[in-house]
Parts: C-alpha cells; structure tokens; sequence
C-alpha cells in the first residue's frame, strides 16, 4: 500500500467512524421521539380519552392515499372538482411545470441531477460533493436541474420517497432557495434515514427537517402543503419524468449538457468533470 492509499484509508476509516457516530445520534434521537410519544399515549390512555385525543393530535404517517393520487393521474381529472390539487409549485418551470432549475436562466452550462429521496448512494454523493456543486452554481459556471424517482418505494415498499417529493415542491413553492437548503437537509447525514427505514413516510418528520431551514421553520404555507398533499399529482408527474428517461437506469445519475457522465466519486473528480465538458 503506497503512503497516499494509507492516508486515504486512514481518512476513510475517520469518515466511517464519523458516519456511524452520527446514525447512533440519529437512532438516539428517534428513541427519544417515540419514548415521549409512548408516554403521551400512556397518559391519555389512562385519562380515558385516547381514541379522541389521537384524532385530535392529527401528527405521525403519510396523510396522502397515494393510490388515490394515482388514480386521479391516470384517468386525467384535473378539474375542479379534482381531490388532489394539479398545480405546479411556484418556481417550477417548463411547459409542464416540472422543471426545478436552480441558478442563473442564461447559464451556459447544466448539470441536471436525477435522484431519488430515499437513495442512500444519493446522499453520499451529496454530503461529499454537495457543497462543491452549490459552488459552482454560485460562480455561474452552470445552472442545475433536479429530477426525481421515487422507485425504491417500489422496491422497498413505502411511500417516503413520494412523501418526501411532494414536500420538496411545498419548499419549491416558498422559494427557490428554501428547495435547496430543504434538498441538502434531506439528504444530510443528521435526517437522512437508511435505505430500508421509511422515515420520510412522517409527515412530521418532514416538518421536523425543516426546523433546520430558516424560511420553513415553523412556516405554515409549507406545512399546510405537506399534511394536505398540495403536490402529491406533481410528485408523481415528476417521477414519471424520471421513468421516461430512458438513459438514466439508476441514481444518483448526472447529465453534463444533456449527455450522462460518470458519477463522481469526489469533488475533486466532480471539478474535473465539470471542466472538461464546460462550454463558453
């Protein structure tokens, strides 16, 4: 082993040790949750009112009857009479309202990034180089386009992956800089669940997220949007979009100028990338 592949093993092992300190205060914190959550069931039990208060309390689970959402989709009921809203969330463009673009309009270059909520290969990619891609749409070097599969619900069963795109649009619909904060607390080591835990099926653990986004804590516009599927159609039209696109076969996937590129594994390799498929 040369001294450059020691130190990077030495950085890695520092890094896994990191990331397992950080899951054991994740799981600690959800102990916590449930642990005063048994508690309160406890006492209303005891006071005899528990079916009551339960109702009352509205919190825990995914509110959205996804079959439902579906449902409407495929038979076309857009109208007014339509159970789930249609509307695209403000600051979503393209002609069908599912075009997320982040950074300037004229930009020269794109880097459109396909992902799916719940990957964990997605958040490693973006605790890792997330940072480096913010960067270079702040120095203008290019724009970014966000698309979104929701197919490890499939995969794994659930709904954390549509539950958790419908409430990326509720963020979109406050901001363009509220999505982007919300995207990376998403995908943070502190919120980010394991691939088989369906954590983002909470609607309150949604909320909780973005406790940690200064424009949606405590912001009602958004978490009125996330109990009462505003964008639950829009979810699952965008992650048709995804499905239609048949180069991208996993995620994270990127495009470079509408041309699939390899995923890189640093940011190092990510500036790389970005430099050798720049246009002026």
């Amino acid at each position: 082993m040369s001294k450059r592949n020691s130190a990077e093993a030495k950085r890695a092992a520092r890094e896994r040790l990191r990331a397992e300190r950080e899951r054991e205060e994740k799981k600690a914190r959800t102990r916590r949750r449930l642990a005063v959550g048994g508690a309160a069931v406890a006492i209303l039990a005891m006071a005899g009112g528990i079916g009551m208060a339960v109702a009352s309390m509205g919190g825990g689970g995914d509110n959205t009857d996804w079959g439902a959402v579906r449902s409407q989709l495929d038979d076309g009921g857009n109208g007014e009479d339509a159970a789930f809203p249609t509307a695209a969330p403000a600051n979503a463009t393209g002609d069908d309202g599912l075009t997320v673009r982040v950074g300037e309009e004229d930009a020269a270059n794109t880097l459109t990034l396909y992902e799916d909520p719940r990957c964990p290969a997605c958040a490693a990619f973006e605790q890792s180089t997330g940072e480096t891609v913010s960067q270079g749409v702040e120095n203008g070097d290019y724009a970014v386009e966000y698309v979104f599969g929701t197919f490890l619900d499939d995969r794994l069963t659930g709904s954390g992956s549509k539950n958790a795109l419908n409430a990326l649009g509720a963020a979109l619909d406050v901001s363009p800089e509220a999505f982007v904060a919300y995207h990376d607390a998403l995908y943070s080591a502190e919120f980010h669940p394991e691939e088989s835990s369906d954590e983002f099926a909470d609607d309150d653990y949604l909320i909780e997220i973005a406790q940690s986004v200064p424009e949606l804590a405590d912001n009602q516009q958004f978490e009125d949007a996330v109990q009462n599927s505003t964008f639950a159609v829009w979810a699952l039209q965008m992650s048709d979009k995804f499905n239609a696109d048949d180069e991208v076969t996993g995620t994270p996937t990127l495009k470079f100028n509408g041309e699939v590129v390899d995923t890189p594994q640093t940011p190092e390799d990510f500036t790389a990338m970005v430099e050798a498929n720049s246009v002026e």
